[in-house]
């Protein structure tokens, strides 16, 4: 049976390796001589991006804070 230690590393893992291809292919899009774009678009996709690492990197300190705050009556 697999923990969850190592069930976290393996499902984490592969998402991760996915995010980083997706990524790369994003970066492809660089290319001029096949894309027309805007600075402003270019700006709108990583100020998205930026927002969804954010937020996804804030759900971990929300489960640390939880873990660490213990009931203490004054």
């Amino acid at each position: 049976m697999v923990d969850k230690k190592e069930r976290f590393e393996k499902v984490a893992t592969a998402r991760t390796q996915k995010i980083i291809d997706m990524v790369r292919l994003l970066g492809n899009c660089s290319n001029k001589s096949n894309y027309t774009y805007t600075s402003e678009q270019v700006e709108a996709i990583f100020t998205t991006i930026q927002k969804e690492i954010d937020l996804a990197r804030e759900k971990y300190k929300i489960q640390e804070d939880k873990c660490e705050d213990k009931f203490k009556l004054p």
